[in-house]
């Protein structure tokens, strides 16, 4: 009963911070987007589902997404690398998120009895140093601006590790400022902390192991990720536009409508109806490998506590008046896909839930660049990490010598994160190093869209019995 009283407080506390909310506008052609953040954004996946929803969704509307993360940054960290590292990217819209960090950790352990006192400065940190982003940012206007609150801290999964008790309502009272600065300042705001908050307790009511975010109770894994993108694209009113959706009639071979797609040379032999399809959009992929560090979440899992499928993964085939007692074969372009009974035909199938169809294949191959993609911004953001973190304060910023890299591989020898970014570093020290990767991060860019423009099929259904 409890939990319950919990949820619904979580749930009222959202439905508060909607209020007088902008929403933040889908992407145009041409957008830059460039997502700021610490090592949640850092990981890059929520990032690129969002842009991977884009290519499969709209292939004419052309937009460039960066990660602009640092693992461990606060608000202070985001302000200092504001120009040499995500306005330099050339935004024509910034996403700013904090709070994990900047809201502190075994301060709550240390000071069990200042709880109050620690959270307070947290805040009074956070704000402060927002306020400077806030005046650099607010000089460019050309830049489209969305604060997206972060992904909670999960103070209430069970997993045999004591959580930074009190850690979750510093992060609300960070949320809360994010919010009430950007309606102040007319900017867009997404909300992932409550949504994903009640999302956990839900689960935990049957399950009080489950979580989105992840062992560690702050970095979500690959559902986490999906979970984040989906919060995103709704937030943008992109939710409940078809792939396709389509519908013939079985009796008399004609069209009854087709949304999202075209469709044409309908023919009608025995017990067999056949027609050219050309949908606007492809599936959206999924993944079912697990590739967030030390996480063992699978992107899929998401899917059985989201509604992402029927909000944003719909490619709907109907075949009326076909027999509800008989079977059909569906064939695409000759390729045996899946037999389905009448009734299912009758009532509709999303083609998109069938990874052997040409669409989604072709969608996969998008999804597997865009990983390859990824893998090179990867070494871009461990250069920025380490020149950030090490290379700053020693008065070596953005510059490259020999002494540098050793400096570099020593440090890497006692210090375990260093140690894990070294070898990318290494491959991305020089501006040429860094000019070369991003150049073949635009070629596969280009490449990406490429292979998603429509491709028209042959679709087949025929009574087999």
């Amino acid at each position: 009963m409890k939990l319950k009283l919990v949820i619904s407080c979580f749930c009222l506390m959202a439905c508060l911070l909607s209020f007088a909310q902008k929403a933040p506008e889908p992407f145009v052609n041409g957008d830059r987007v460039v997502f700021a953040g610490n090592s949640i954004t850092e990981a890059g996946f929520y990032e690129i589902y969002i842009w991977l929803y884009y290519i499969t969704h709209f292939p004419e509307r052309k937009i460039t997404v960066f990660n602009g993360g640092i693992g461990g940054d606060v608000a202070k960290q985001i302000y200092l690398r504001m120009d040499s590292d995500l306005l330099a990217k050339k935004p024509t819209v910034l996403s700013i998120s904090f709070g994990m960090n900047d809201s502190r950790y075994f301060e709550y352990w240390m000071h069990k009895d200042k709880t109050d006192s620690v959270r307070k400065s947290a805040i009074d940190t956070a704000y402060k140093w927002f306020e400077k982003i806030r005046d650099k940012v607010n000089a460019y206007p050309g830049i489209k601006k969305i604060m997206m609150a972060s992904s909670p801290y999960d103070e209430t999964v069970k997993n045999g590790k004591d959580p930074f008790w009190g850690k979750f309502k510093t992060m609300e009272g960070i949320v809360a400022f994010q919010k009430e600065a950007a309606i102040k300042n007319n900017w867009p705001y997404i909300d992932l902390f409550y949504p994903m908050t009640d999302i956990n307790l839900k689960g935990q009511q049957t399950d009080t192991a489950f979580t989105v975010t992840g062992p560690d109770r702050i970095h979500p894994g690959n559902a986490g990720h999906l979970v984040m993108a989906w919060l995103f694209l709704k937030a943008q009113g992109l939710a409940n536009k078809p792939i396709a959706n389509v519908s013939i009639d079985a009796k008399t071979g004609k069209l009854i409508n087709a949304d999202n797609a075209t469709v044409t040379a309908i023919g009608k032999k025995n017990n067999a109806v056949s027609f050219k399809y050309l949908a606007k959009s492809l599936p959206f992929p999924v993944d079912s490998t697990a590739r967030v560090f030390l996480n063992p979440q699978k992107q899929y899992e998401a899917l059985s506590v989201i509604p992402f499928v029927k909000e944003f993964d719909e490619e709907i085939l109907t075949v009326k008046n076909a027999d509800a007692a008989k079977n059909y074969a569906l064939k695409i372009d000759g390729a045996a896909i899946k037999t389905f009974t009448g009734a299912e035909l009758n009532e509709g199938i999303n083609l998109a839930l069938l990874s052997n169809t040409p669409q989604y294949q072709q969608a996969k191959k998008i999804m597997e660049l865009q990983l390859k993609r990824k893998d090179l911004e990867d070494k871009l953001r461990a250069f920025y990490w380490i020149s950030y973190n090490y290379l700053y304060d020693k008065g070596w910023f953005l510059q490259d010598s020999q002494a540098i890299t050793d400096s570099v591989r020593e440090e890497a020898k006692k210090n375990p994160f260093i140690n894990g970014k070294k070898d990318a570093y290494m491959e991305t020290h020089t501006k040429s190093q860094r000019d070369v990767i991003q150049k073949q991060m635009d070629i596969m860019a280009d490449e990406m869209y490429k292979l998603a423009q429509p491709v028209e099929h042959t679709i087949t259904i025929e009574q087999v019995n």
